[in-house]
């Protein structure tokens, strides 16, 4: 298994993609596999193995190329000397080297599958095995050589569960326009309720953002807490009345709408990206044709049932599901087999479907 360079596993603050990789390395040890984790840090997870590439994980330089490649270099060097069954690679630079290995590579996508990261992946062709965290992922991209779908999942038990509500909303995520921070503060002014912001805001683009659309909607009625911890943002989660989602791009995923659910707290989302998939509309959230309605739906989500919201998270997105998905994945491709059924519970008013697509 190998992790990106630039946080420890299990990660402090930010990183959700080193939260899913620390929470699949464990649960795949607990069903009895020996895994190697290449990573960067302490060795904080149950992974038979750790080798640290970066004693101290370079998150200053987050998204500089140097790291990548050394990493990459590092992971190649702790493979010379394993006898492994597959390779998970969850970096951008390490599937270069994938093309050198008689064992299968087993790449998930957590990003967006279009422009050049998705050409990149695409020129890989069946050099790697690339696996989708939602089918809207997938669909972008059709030239990718997708061997499947399997969607995040959490620790739903780590996530406390409070039933009765406080009167806030919660935008919860990284300053950027495509998450849209600003369209849930006005949303929420014009539904007449109060907001809390928190997120990372430490790269410049994202300081940028903050400075122009942010800070001269604060207010009385909007909050900013800064970017919250692990325990932090659990109990902002699980206090709020509704979770504000106005995504502006195809998101692939959004772990943040997995974790309100998790705490009883609905979602109000724009149908954009895998929304449909995770949010069971009328259930665990309210999904939203057009933002012009995003008020009305704040309004009026609080009225769901907190705890179908929970028992939705504990049935779709918890960690055994994940781990299940994925070991189904590895035992299909070490045995030579490509032909997979998806392998997560079923999406509301969708079928499975067979094979791979493109």
């Amino acid at each position: 298994m190998i992790a990106p360079p630039w946080f420890e596993l299990p990660p402090r603050g930010y990183g959700g993609i080193e939260s899913v990789v620390a929470d699949l390395v464990d649960q795949l040890a607990a069903r009895g596999h020996e895994v190697t984790l290449v990573g960067a840090g302490r060795h904080r997870t149950a992974a038979t193995r750790f080798v640290p590439v970066f004693d101290d994980p370079p998150s200053a330089r987050l998204g500089t190329p140097a790291p990548e490649v050394i990493h990459a270099a590092g992971a190649a060097a702790a493979l010379d000397g394993l006898d492994v069954d597959i390779v998970h690679d969850h970096t951008l630079a390490g599937p270069l080297l994938a093309r050198g290995r008689d064992v299968p590579t087993v790449v998930t996508m957590h990003g967006p599958v279009d422009g050049e990261q998705g050409e990149y992946f695409a020129r890989l062709g069946e050099t790697v095995d690339v696996v989708a965290i939602s089918d809207a992922q997938r669909r972008l991209n059709p030239g990718i050589n997708w061997v499947g779908r399997v969607h995040n999942a959490i620790d739903v038990s780590s996530f406390p569960f409070q039933p009765d509500k406080d009167d806030y909303l919660l935008w919860l995520g990284r300053f950027s326009p495509d998450k849209g921070a600003h369209l849930a503060i006005d949303a929420a002014r014009k539904a007449g309720r109060w907001i809390v912001l928190a997120g990372k805001c430490s790269e410049p683009a994202e300081k940028a953002y903050f400075e122009s659309e942010i800070a001269p909607r604060l207010g009385e009625d909007v909050e900013y807490v800064g970017e919250a911890d692990a325990s932090f943002k659990r109990q902002l989660l699980a206090g709020a009345a509704a979770l504000a989602f106005p995504v502006q791009w195809e998101e692939p995923f959004g772990m943040v709408m997995i974790e309100a659910m998790a705490c009883g707290t609905p979602v109000v989302a724009l149908r954009r990206g895998s929304v449909p998939e995770v949010v069971d509309h009328g259930v665990s959230g309210l999904i939203v044709d057009d933002y012009a309605g995003f008020a009305d739906a704040l309004r009026t989500a609080d009225g769901l049932d907190p705890l179908r919201c929970r028992q939705q998270a504990q049935r779709r997105f918890d960690l055994p599901v994940m781990a299940a998905g994925y070991e189904r994945v590895y035992r299909a491709l070490v045995e030579g087999s490509r032909d997979l059924q998806e392998i997560t519970a079923d999406t509301p008013g969708q079928r499975r479907s067979a094979g791979r697509a493109g």
